[in-house]
């Protein structure tokens, strides 16, 4: 897996560099036309000089980087226009504004505004094919500016709606988990409030035959109430920034190793340990519930993007005043679909949740090549 990551980060640096490399060809050719042509000319090199820096600043300042190029082409064309000298578009300024519209339509937000910005590009364009106008060759400019344009245009638009409906998929995830966890939430409250009124009944009945068993009562009563309300917050919490969940209250450690127990009866085989100092006692019900849902995505995850896996390896360990599951799959690489999402929709929802209990979560390759999930969890 790590493998993969590293030809992933390198294809991309090599992409870039190409793009730089065809845009410095670019400027060239721009430097060669104004030795030729003279005059105003020189602003063309000179812009894509410009073009270039804001490509290599786009990622920091791209929006302020593509205004800046609109107003400067939009300026030179202007000037060249007005004062009737002719001239040649500047190819490395019109590569590097196409490369900019791409990351545009891409990344602005609204998208009313990145389209805006389009239009504009194109109207900057074709004045660079009217204002410059070299030999009468401005309508066979105008053709190419406008094909270029409409090709950097689809290109930006295809990565914006792959992008939205990435994002829309990971809403609608956490929509659905949601109204899971409401339901969860509302058997947490019946789980606790039972407890109370079970013990306060038991306090009035012995409350005239034992007064004196009535106060341990209602210290036992204070701790289930308080219990209650800390577990209460930690989901209304979850569910105000729309976090996931899954399990009932009162599914204990036993269910996390039936639910190993049934992923190797018809899978890979699962090696699952709870080590010292853990019991049903040690973990809130909303810790519980998280760790049953990371354990079950993990190995869902394993079957789904990894079914040639020798073996699994999962643990619960206590470390101080941390808890801290860990899922191991040896034997087969996952699928590296999954790696350049980040994780898996059901993934990015148990992240959130860990984040939202005090806790951290991580996916992805270990020292060893085995593909891991590691959620961490304090202890209250």
């Amino acid at each position: 897996m790590g493998d993969s990551k590293q030809v992933v980060y390198w294809i991309r640096r090599l992409s870039e560099i190409a793009m730089l490399g065809w845009l410095g060809m670019m400027l060239l050719i721009d430097l060669a036309v104004a030795v030729s042509v003279g005059t105003f000319q020189w602003l063309a090199p000179i812009s894509g000089v410009c073009g270039i820096v804001a490509v290599l600043l786009r990622r920091r300042h791209r929006l302020s980087g593509f205004v800046f190029m609109l107003v400067l082409s939009f300026a030179v064309s202007l000037l060249m226009g007005i004062i009737g000298l002719g001239g040649a578009p500047g190819s490395a300024e019109t590569g590097a504004l196409l490369v900019l519209l791409i990351g545009v339509l891409r990344h602005v937000e609204p998208i009313r505004l990145a389209a805006g910005l389009a239009c504009a590009a194109l109207i900057v364009l074709m004045s660079e094919a009217s204002g410059r106008d070299y030999n009468d060759s401005g309508l066979a400019f105008s053709f190419l500016l406008f094909a270029g344009w409409s090709m950097a245009a689809g290109a930006g638009g295809y990565l914006r709606f792959q992008q939205e409906r990435r994002t829309e998929a990971v809403h609608s995830v956490r929509r659905a988990e949601r109204l899971e966890l409401a339901r969860e939430l509302h058997d947490l409250v019946a789980h606790h409030i039972t407890g109370i009124v079970v013990q306060a009944q038991a306090a009035r009945t012995v409350a005239q035959t034992k007064p004196e068993a009535v106060a341990p009562a209602l210290d036992a009563i204070a701790t289930a109430g308080s219990e209650a309300l800390t577990s209460m917050r930690r989901m209304v919490t979850v569910l105000r920034t729309e976090d996931e969940a899954g399990r009932k209250p009162g599914v204990t450690l036993a269910d996390l190793r039936m639910l190993t127990d049934r992923f190797s009866a018809d899978g890979p085989k699962v090696a699952f340990e709870i080590g010292q100092g853990i019991d049903d006692r040690t973990l809130a019900p909303e810790v519980m519930t998280t760790l049953h849902r990371v354990l079950l995505e993990a190995l869902t995850n394993v079957r789904k993007h990894a079914p040639r896996t020798a073996w699994v390896e999962a643990d619960l360990r206590r470390h101080d005043r941390v808890v801290v599951l860990r899922v191991r799959n040896f034997g087969s690489s996952s699928d590296p679909r999954v790696s350049r999402l980040g994780g898996g929709f059901g993934l990015v929802g148990m992240g959130e949740r860990v984040e939202a209990l005090g806790g951290r979560l991580y996916a992805g390759p270990s020292r060893e090549g085995a593909w891991e999930v590691i959620a961490e969890f304090p202890l209250t």
